[in-house]
């Protein structure tokens, strides 16, 4: 069943109806030749509203899609930790696998980041474009995930900055190439529990530099292993990603 997403102002519930508009009228009603009586789930995208709603398509006008609501529940699709990705941002679109699977395996919120060996180089300009285009990529894999929540893809930041926002979450974790010991990481994925909140830091293809794990030690980082095992920058987030859905997943 197709998943889509709608503003709370849309939302009528005195009378049952909801409307749908935007870009999501003409891929419902053209590349999907939906038709009146079929059957869709909507939601708002916004963590405080976790409804979602079985609705019926009722209308299909030019402009908008009206459906009646049949049922609604809560949705217990969204993990109890907000995890928040950040990653240095690779060469070509490797970054854009990592929204997409990011999204996919339940992450809140994917900050790009400029580390010190970071070979791509984003002006002002560049920067609000591929925001744009990661932002919709994001929004695409929310609903083919069925999130009830749209994960932000934020503007690219500099160190500096990834820094200060990871020091006001909870928990913050680093694979890194140096670290040692497997049951160090399972003993601190192992004590990872809901609510709150955890930031990933994501190397570059060149790794972090040495006073940039000093800086997230200091921060109160914990230093993760993956393995023996040398992956690329756009697969270990994925791979954090994937232990902390394990770990944090709700009956």
């Amino acid at each position: 069943m197709h998943r889509f997403f709608t503003e709370q102002s849309n939302i009528d519930p005195d009378n049952g109806f909801i409307r749908i508009m935007g870009d999501d009228v003409n891929h419902i009603s053209h590349a999907l030749r939906m038709k009146k009586g079929e059957q869709i789930l909507l939601c708002t995208g916004q963590k405080e509203d976790p409804v979602e709603y079985l609705c019926e398509i009722d209308e299909i006008r030019s402009d908008e899609v009206r459906v009646r609501i049949l049922d609604f529940q809560k949705n217990a699709r969204e993990l109890p930790m907000d995890l928040h990705l950040f990653q240095a941002i690779p060469k070509g679109d490797r970054f854009e696998t990592v929204i997409e699977k990011g999204v996919e395996l339940g992450v809140h919120r994917i900050v790009p980041v400029m580390s010190s060996r970071c070979i791509v180089k984003l002006d002002e300009k560049r920067a609000l474009k591929k925001t744009e285009r990661w932002n919709a990529l994001a929004l695409t894999a929310a609903k083919q995930s069925k999130r009830s929540y749209i994960p932000v893809v934020e503007k690219p930041v500099r160190w500096s900055e990834a820094l200060e926002q990871a020091k006001q979450l909870d928990r913050i974790l680093v694979p890194y190439e140096n670290a040692e010991g497997i049951r160090h990481t399972r003993e601190v994925i192992a004590g990872l529990k809901g609510p709150g909140s955890a930031g990933i830091f994501i190397g570059p293809e060149g790794g972090f530099e040495e006073r940039e794990i000093s800086e997230l030690l200091a921060a109160g980082a914990d230093v993760i292993t993956l393995g023996h095992r040398i992956l690329r920058t756009d697969t270990a987030g994925i791979a954090v990603l994937s232990m902390l859905m394990l770990q944090l997943e709700e009956d």
